[in-house]
């Protein structure tokens, strides 16, 4: 059906040592779209526990773009095949127990398994679609995994959990790479002056100069009195100064209350904005 992919090697020895083990998948589907979480969260060792039907064409096509996943899929027959050379196990399960387990959120789960990986493989194991891991299962694992889902619909699709734990497990991959140089997306960019942002921030002088175009275009319309302010230009202030304007952004709030200006009449003289365009301003203003 595929040609086989070649195993992973160099930098992604981290992700190919968590093993995502699906227990006895009922649908062959589902077995595809865990594959594309996987890739999605750069995860690549799956194995599969006697499952219903694979490979199949409906494993591949939900696999999008992931079949390469799926090339490297070991399956075996029992899940003790597929933990027999781990250090670490760990189950995800929504039931309680009659004996306490030890029992993790995803993020802790994730920190374990990352942790225990530099000794040898480490498997997340996820049960069946219809009842998830039998108690015996569950008794194989080192910890179990509780996803804080709504209690009135706890239940998860099996890609969802898998989904979950993957994202988990990549978040904090990029977090310990060496040097903190995990990835730019890891880096909030929320205003002028972060990293990535196209447009410096404005200048508090060019900032003014708005203020007192904006001022001059809403006296101009009648919207704005001098001789009664009120709070309406300090109010004004604090909205635009909270949108932490950049240049660009300036220029085109200029340039929007020059038309303004232009339709109503005003006549100024006009002088050229630092992005190349004209602005007309009311003279001896800003």
């Amino acid at each position: 059906m595929h040609k086989p992919s070649p195993p992973l090697e160099g930098p992604d020895a981290f992700q190919d040592k968590i093993r995502i083990v699906l227990v006895e998948t009922s649908h062959s589907g589902n077995i595809g779209a865990v594959a594309r979480a996987m890739k999605n969260m750069k995860l690549a060792n799956l194995w599969l526990v006697n499952p219903n039907s694979f490979p199949d064409e409906a494993s591949y096509a939900r696999a999008a773009g992931a079949s390469d996943i799926l090339d490297r899929a070991q399956v075996v027959q029992t899940l003790d095949e597929a933990l027999e050379d781990c250090v670490m196990v760990l189950g995800t399960s929504a039931r309680g127990r009659k004996i306490p387990w030890p029992v993790v959120p995803p993020p802790e789960a994730a920190e374990i398994a990352a942790e225990n990986s530099q000794a040898g493989p480490v498997a997340l194991v996820f049960g069946r679609e219809n009842h998830g891991l039998s108690n015996d299962e569950l008794h194989r694992c080192h910890y179990h995994i509780h996803i804080p889902s709504n209690p009135d619909y706890s239940s998860l699709n099996l890609a969802m959990a898998v989904q979950i734990m993957c994202y988990e497990l990549r978040m904090l991959y990029l977090r310990n790479l060496e040097g903190g140089e995990g990835s730019p997306n890891l880096i909030p960019m929320t205003a002028p002056g972060d990293a990535g942002w196209d447009v410096p921030p404005a200048k508090v002088g060019d900032v003014e100069g708005f203020f007192g175009h904006l001022e001059q275009t809403l006296h101009d319309v009648d919207f704005h009195r001098r001789d009664n302010p009120r709070q309406l230009m300090s109010r004004l202030r604090r909205l635009f100064q909270r949108a932490k304007l950049d240049q660009m952004e300036i220029n085109i709030l200029r340039g929007v209350l020059s038309a303004v200006q232009k339709a109503a009449g005003t006549r100024g003289n006009t002088k050229p904005a630092q992005d190349g365009t004209e602005t007309e301003r009311e003279e001896g203003h800003v």
